[in-house]
């Protein structure tokens, strides 16, 4: 079991923080998952009948992050929030990267609400997940680049287990070591927003549709929430 742990001085500087956790077991990645790609091509038609934009930078979901970025010292039109990447990539190619079906769905669901989302297979955790401040001396290995090493700035919002650091700016980029492909098994996926006065409803709307995704491919789906007034939850 991995307890994800939002830490008192995030929810200090946060305090409308909440973030969904998705968790799946069972997971059967090397399968058909045509509800995935439904949704997939149903945000592409949309977006090429024009009756559908991406979220961009001007969308207060958006905006929310960027503030959050500057207030730990990161340029967010220089390295730019998850779901702000995704949906500015999205609105000039037309299409949603294909990465694996898991991968595929939260990416989905990521751009339809306009709120950032990531996974970890939990596989390759070791020990618990805090989501804190980080001191300048942890280790990150970007996804895709597994001879790198790069340490977070002091001050950074990041996701870290006990030995490395899986996500660097809160959400900009997952780790190497705990990137979800067809062979995980064993998987926490994340749906987060900053005001959870106003968009809470979101959120949830966002998980139990991601739920529902994966649970045709999984033996076991569950949501937990973190908040200030909950900051502990168990995968």
């Amino acid at each position: 079991m991995t307890v994800f742990r939002l830490t008192p001085a995030v929810t200090e500087a946060f305090p409308d923080t909440l973030i969904a956790l998705v968790t799946a077991t069972g997971l059967r990645g090397h399968e058909s998952w045509p509800d995935t790609a439904a949704a997939m091509d149903d945000l592409e038609q949309q977006l090429a009948e024009g009756t559908w934009q991406p979220a961009d930078e001007t969308d207060p979901r958006i905006e929310a992050w960027h503030a959050a970025y500057r207030s730990f010292g990161t340029n967010p039109r220089r390295i730019r929030p998850s779901v702000d990447a995704l949906g500015r990539r999205f609105a000039k190619k037309g299409t949603l990267p294909r990465i694996n079906p898991a991968v595929d769905s939260y990416n989905s669901v990521s751009v339809r609400h306009g709120l950032p989302a990531g996974a970890f297979d939990l596989d390759h955790v070791t020990g618990d997940v805090d989501i804190r401040y980080a001191d300048g001396s942890e280790e990150f290995t970007p996804l895709g680049e597994p001879d790198a090493i790069e340490n977070p700035k002091p001050g950074e919002i990041i996701y870290t287990d006990a030995s490395v650091v899986l996500t660097r700016h809160w959400n900009h980029r997952d780790a190497h070591q705990t990137c979800v492909t067809e062979d995980s098994t064993r998987v926490a996926f994340v749906l987060e927003t900053l005001h959870a006065t106003r968009d809470g409803h979101l959120l949830k709307t966002a998980a139990t549709e991601l739920q529902n995704l994966l649970a045709p491919h999984t033996e076991q789906t569950t949501i937990h929430y973190l908040s200030p007034g909950q900051p502990e939850a168990t995968a």
